[in-house]
C-alpha cells in the first residue's frame, strides 16, 4: 500500500491510515485511535455543559425562584447561548490560528478551573442566584470555541471514507452527552444540591481535557487541492466563505431558524413538568431523557435517509413540529415522553445529513471559518429564544407555548423544500470549469 493515501495527507508507513482492508472492518472508534480520544473529550466536555445547563434550569424552577421563573431560566439560556453568536469572528481566527489539540484541551481545562471554584463555594456557603449567571457565561465561552473545533478537526482524525461515519458519530455524541448530562443533572441537584452538580460538571471538563491532549492532529488537505506553495495566499474573509457557498448559507438559515423556535424546549418543559405535569425531578429527568434518546437514535440513523438534504430535511421539520404540537393538546406523561423522542429523532437526523454536506464541501482552509459561522447562526437564535419564551413562559401557559413552537418552525420547513429546486437545477446544470467535479456534486447537495 501507499505511504499516500486517497486523502492527500503523507503519512507514516505505520500509520492508521496505510494498515490492511482487515482493520478497515474493524469500528470507527476502535481502527481510529486517536479519534476516539477525541470523541472521549467531547462526552466529557459537552455532557458536563449539557449538566450544568439542565441542572441550573431545575434548581431555579425547584429551589430559588418562586416567581417569574420563566425569566430566570430564560436569562440563564441566553448567558449560556450568547457567546457562540458574539464571538465568531475571535474563534474562526483562533482555530485557523492554533492546533485542534490546544484548543480542545485549554478551553476545557479553563472550564474545569470555574467549575471547581463555584463548587467549593456551593460546599462553604450559600450561592445566590447572580453569582451563577457569571458562571453559566464563562463556560459557555469555553464551550464556543470547544464546539466548532470538533467538526473542523474531523478531516484530521479519520480518511475522507470516513468523513461521513465520523460526523454521524460527532453528532450522536452530542445526543449522548446531552441525554447523559441531561437526566443526571436533575437527579444530582435533588440529592446533592448545587454543591454535587458543579463538582460533577468540573470532573467532565477535567476528564475531557486529559483526553483532548493524548490526542493526535494532522492538518488536512482537500482530496483535490494540491499541496499548499510555500507563500499561501491570504485566508478569506468569513463573509467571503458563505458568499461562495449561496446554495449552504440557504440552508443554515433556514436551520436558524428552526432553532429560533425548537431551543425553546430547554425554557418550556422544566415550566411544563412543574406546573402541567405538576411532577418531580425524576419526571424532568425522563422528558430530558427522552428527547436526548431521540436525538441518539436520529443521529446515528441520519446517515441511512435517502433523498436530497433539503428534502430529507423539511419532511424531518414538519415531523418536529408535529411532535411539539401534541404535548400542547395532550397532557399525560407517555405521550409527551414519546412526542419528545420522535422531535429528537427529527432533529438528530436532519443534522447528519446537512453536517456531512458541508464537511465535504467546505473546502479545507475554509473549514475553521464556516463552522465557527455555523455555530454562530444557529447558536444567535438561541439567545432570543430563550429570552422570548421565558417572558412568554410568566404570562402563557407551557401547552400554548408548545403550539406556538409547532406553528413557528413550519415556514423553515417550507423554505428546506423550496430550495430542492435549486439542487435539481444545480444537479442538471454542467458544472463550472473552475471547480473540481467532486466538489461540484457536493455543493449540489449530493452528500
Amino acid at each position: 500500500m501507499k505511504n499516500r493515501p486517497a486523502n492527500g495527507i503523507h503519512t507514516r508507513p505505520n500509520d492508521e491510515r496505510t494498515r490492511p482492508n482487515d482493520v478497515r472492518t474493524r469500528p470507527l472508534l476502535l481502527r481510529n485511535g486517536d479519534f476516539a480520544k477525541v470523541w472521549a473529550a467531547q462526552v466529557a466536555a459537552q455532557g458536563a455543559f449539557r449538566m450544568l445547563q439542565v441542572g441550573l434550569v431545575w434548581w431555579i424552577v425547584s429551589h430559588v425562584a418562586a416567581e417569574r421563573r420563566g425569566l430566570a431560566t430564560g436569562l440563564l439560556m441566553v448567558l449560556g447561548t450568547l457567546p457562540a453568536a458574539l464571538l465568531v469572528p475571535v474563534v474562526a481566527r483562533v482555530l485557523a490560528r492554533r492546533t485542534s489539540r490546544t484548543v480542545l484541551r485549554g478551553t476545557t481545562w479553563i472550564a474545569a478551573t470555574v467549575a471547581a471554584a463555584l463548587a467549593l463555594w456551593a460546599a462553604l456557603d450559600t450561592v445566590p442566584l447572580a453569582a451563577v449567571y457569571p458562571v453559566a457565561l464563562a463556560l459557555a465561552v469555553c464551550q464556543a470555541f470547544f464546539d466548532p473545533c470538533i467538526p473542523t478537526s474531523v478531516t484530521a482524525l479519520v480518511e475522507a471514507d470516513d468523513i461521513e461515519n465520523a460526523t454521524a458519530v460527532t453528532l450522536a455524541t452530542l445526543s449522548m452527552a446531552g441525554l447523559a448530562g441531561a437526566f443526571t443533572a436533575p437527579l444530582l441537584v435533588e440529592r446533592t444540591g448545587l454543591t454535587g452538580l458543579v463538582l460533577a460538571c468540573a470532573a467532565g471538563y477535567a476528564l475531557s481535557g486529559t483526553a483532548a491532549g493524548l490526542a493526535r492532529f494532522r492538518p488536512p488537505q482537500d482530496p483535490q487541492d494540491p499541496p499548499a506553495p510555500a507563500s499561501a495566499p491570504p485566508k478569506r474573509r468569513l463573509r467571503d466563505i458563505l458568499t461562495g457557498l449561496p446554495l449552504l448559507r440557504s440552508i443554515l438559515l433556514c436551520l436558524a431558524a428552526v432553532n429560533l423556535f425548537s431551543t425553546a424546549v430547554f425554557v418550556i418543559f422544566p415550566l411544563y413538568t412543574k406546573s402541567v405535569l405538576h411532577a418531580d425531578a425524576t419526571t424532568f429527568a425522563l422528558l430530558e431523557a427522552g428527547l436526548g434518546v431521540g436525538t441518539l437514535l436520529g443521529a446515528l440513523s441520519g446517515k441511512y435517509l435517502t433523498g436530497r438534504a433539503t428534502s430529507t430535511g423539511a419532511l424531518c421539520v414538519t415531523g418536529f413540529a408535529l411532535a411539539l404540537a401534541l404535548p400542547g393538546v395532550v397532557a399525560h406523561q407517555p405521550v409527551v415522553i414519546g412526542c419528545l423522542v420522535v422531535a429528537g429523532w427529527c432533529v438528530g437526523a436532519v443534522g447528519v445529513r446537512f453536517v456531512a454536506l458541508f464537511q465535504r464541501a467546505v473546502p479545507a482552509a475554509d473549514k475553521p471559518g464556516f463552522f465557527a459561522l455555523m455555530q454562530a447562526m444557529i447558536g444567535a437564535t438561541f439567545p432570543v429564544a430563550s429570552l422570548v419564551f421565558g417572558l412568554l413562559g410568566d404570562h402563557l401557559s407551557p401547552q400554548t407555548l408548545c403550539l406556538i413552537q409547532a406553528v413557528g418552525v413550519l415556514p423553515a420547513a417550507c423554505a428546506l423544500y423550496a430550495l430542492r429546486g435549486r439542487e435539481h437545477a444545480l444537479t442538471t446544470a454542467p458544472a463550472p470549469s473552475t471547480a473540481p467535479p467532486a466538489r461540484t456534486a457536493l455543493l449540489e447537495g449530493k452528500a
